[in-house]
């Protein structure tokens, strides 16, 4: 993430965390270090995993003190190793210590999204079909946990309610069909926003095609209905399958020929990834 976003999108939202954990003061921090004292602390890996929010972690402690200085021996993407070391982060032990488990919240809740969407992307490999996250993310956390799919090989949907049309079931319901549906968000939205109707049966499938709809989502669909909806749909619009999609049941899917996957699991049930901070301490001031 460049410094545009980290101070348009991210600091906010770092700042709150921080708030979240620190509400008046670090008791157990001051109780031991009344006063400021320059340390070290080493990131270690605790697991083999995909690192995902290595900027994040650092700007954690940025946010506390500018003057801290973090050293990373890695790079987000990178498929890093049990106990290797990632970084070294330098600075006042109060801010290190104060900082520490917001950082690693945020460090370990990514890469866990990047390792868990790099093994499912994996199952793909070979084929047409991209892997899409959904909007089932942790609230105020998603702009975290969608760079941390794409990290992990995977593509976001749209970012949130205001990124593009999907047409839902309630949707439809509330529009009285598919077709009426898709008429009344082709007479509302911009020209150049796509169309995306989710459909449940075959007959919703060929009115959404009919309908004019740029992407066509089979939501809960088994493989055979999803193969005859791709024949109906016969290239009128994308194709997207859904429902519960898992890094257990994906294979299943691969030789549909849907264009994409989307699946909440990436980031609703992603295991965070172990790592820590060991070994603080202090240090001569250069």
């Amino acid at each position: 993430m460049n410094n545009i976003t980290k101070k348009l999108n991210v600091d906010n939202l770092i700042l709150q965390a921080l708030a979240e954990d620190i509400s008046s003061e670090d008791v157990s921090t001051n109780a031991v270090m009344r006063t400021a004292k320059q340390g070290e602390v080493q990131l270690i890996c605790k697991q083999d995993g995909v690192i995902a929010g290595l900027d994040i972690f650092a700007r954690v402690f940025e946010l506390l003190d500018e003057n801290t200085e973090v050293e990373f021996y890695c790079k987000d993407s990178d498929e890093v190793k049990k106990g290797q070391l990632m970084a070294t982060i330098r600075g006042d032990i109060r801010v290190l210590l104060s900082g520490e488990r917001t950082a690693l919240n945020y460090l370990q809740r990514m890469s866990g999204i990047a390792t868990y969407t790099h093994s499912v992307a994996a199952l793909l490999k070979g084929s047409k079909t991209k892997l899409l996250d959904t909007r089932k993310t942790t609230p105020n956390n998603r702009i975290f946990e969608k760079y941390a799919v794409r990290v992990g090989g995977g593509y976001n949907h749209r970012y949130n309610l205001s990124d593009g049309v999907l047409l839902k079931d309630n949707h439809i319901g509330a529009a009285g069909g598919v077709k009426e549906a898709v008429t009344m968000a082709k007479e509302y939205a911009p020209f150049v926003r796509k169309i995306e109707v989710e459909v449940e049966t075959l007959e919703q499938v060929a009115e959404a095609a009919d309908a004019g709809a740029d992407i066509i989502m089979l939501d809960n669909m088994t493989p055979d209905m999803m193969r005859e909806a791709i024949q109906i749909i016969n290239g009128r619009a994308e194709t997207e399958c859904s429902g519960n999609v898992t890094k257990e049941n994906i294979a299943r899917l691969v030789d549909i020929g849907v264009d994409y996957i989307s699946s909440g699991a990436l980031t609703h049930s992603a295991p965070i990834m172990d790592i820590s901070l060991k070994n603080l301490h202090p240090v001569e001031p250069a």
